[in-house]
């Protein structure tokens, strides 16, 4: 009270009289919470009103009851004997109530205001949820903040440290009368790891949060080498095994093949004994002891020599072409038409 006469005097040494103040002039708070303005008046006063964003919700009189819109708005004295400050409260706050908030002294001291700002936080989420990584692979993950107002500040943390913001890249877009915004993070992955997503607004005493795991895998042993060679010694032996082949094929057709000199013998032999001729080598012919000549009434057999009897010509051809074979049949056709029977009675 000493306090306030004091000030109260030298605002009166000085000429200034009826003025009041209003505290503070820029508040922003987070959406559901309260707001709260004091308006301090110097001199003697009878009734103060306060607005917000131009519509009229409290009239507070010096003495008597406190009018009020709604029971959002409420107003009171700083402390019970003291009528010089009013505290003036907006309860739970929406953006509705963003804007300018006044309060007007009636008498001589007229109008003072303050801006309210209305903060709102909304989701936020990490799209890929937990996750297996291959050692050293590069990781991307994306966070999505939806339903905020303004758009919040994001940062990354891995294992509890901060990500250095050159790590990822983060852009907002307006929805409606509210932001979205997305902040992707890549980097490459060393060892089972925490990340988390942090999106941050002036009015929030913790930002929101949200993290995943993620498990690092062995790196799978790079096949494409040794693919490539079982491919290049499977193809060699491929091709080894086929010409294996086509000559096993070739041989076992030349041992079906009959051998020419021997099918000419056979041939031979076939057709002399068709022929009544025996094997080369054998004589072929008899002596008709009954047979005699004119004039003649008996011969002995003594005198019957080799020359007078007809001794069949060997008949042994050893060809080794097609044309010599066709030489030895016509000759031995030809042997056969003059082939004489001697006959001796």
């Amino acid at each position: 009270m000493d306090i306030e006469l004091c000030i109260w005097l030298i605002l009166c040494a000085t000429g200034v009289t009826g003025q009041f103040q209003v505290e503070p002039l820029d508040s922003t708070v987070l959406k559901g919470s309260d707001a709260r303005f004091n308006a301090t008046v110097l001199g003697k006063w009878e009734v103060m009103t306060w607005n917000v964003r131009g519509f009229l919700v409290l009239t507070v009189p010096r003495s008597g009851n406190i009018s009020s819109s709604s029971e959002q708005f409420s107003a009171s004295f700083c402390s019970a004997d003291d009528a010089s400050c009013v505290a003036f409260t907006i309860r739970n706050t929406s953006r509705m109530e963003a804007g300018p908030v006044i309060c007007t002294v009636q008498g001589d001291y007229g109008s003072k205001s303050a801006l309210l700002h209305v903060e709102e936080s909304g989701t936020i989420q990490i799209k890929e949820g937990d996750m297996k990584v291959v050692q050293d692979e590069e990781v991307e993950f994306n966070c999505v903040t939806s339903a905020w107002f303004p758009s919040p500040v994001v940062s990354w943390n891995l294992n509890g440290d901060t990500v250095d913001s050159s790590h990822y890249n983060s852009t907002h877009a307006a929805h409606g009368d509210s932001f979205n915004s997305s902040s992707v993070l890549k980097f490459h992955a060393v060892k089972n790891s925490m990340v988390e997503c942090l999106a941050m607004l002036q009015t929030l005493s913790n930002p929101l949060s949200t993290s995943v795991h993620f498990v690092v895998v062995p790196r799978p042993p790079d096949w494409t080498v040794l693919i490539a060679v079982v491919c290049s010694f499977g193809s060699f032996a491929l091709v080894v095994l086929l010409i294996l082949g086509i000559i096993f094929c070739y041989k076992r057709k030349k041992e079906k093949e009959p051998n020419y000199q021997d099918e000419m013998t056979k041939r031979v032999r076939t057709q002399s004994q068709s022929s009544g001729l025996r094997p080369p080598g054998h004589k072929q012919g008899r002596v008709n002891a009954d047979y005699v000549t004119d004039g003649q009434t008996s011969i002995a057999p003594n005198d019957l020599t080799e020359s007078n009897s007809f001794e069949m010509p060997d008949a042994v051809y050893y060809h080794q072409t097609e044309n010599d074979y066709k030489t030895a049949n016509n000759n031995a056709d030809e042997g056969l038409r003059k082939h004489r029977h001697a006959t001796t009675v």
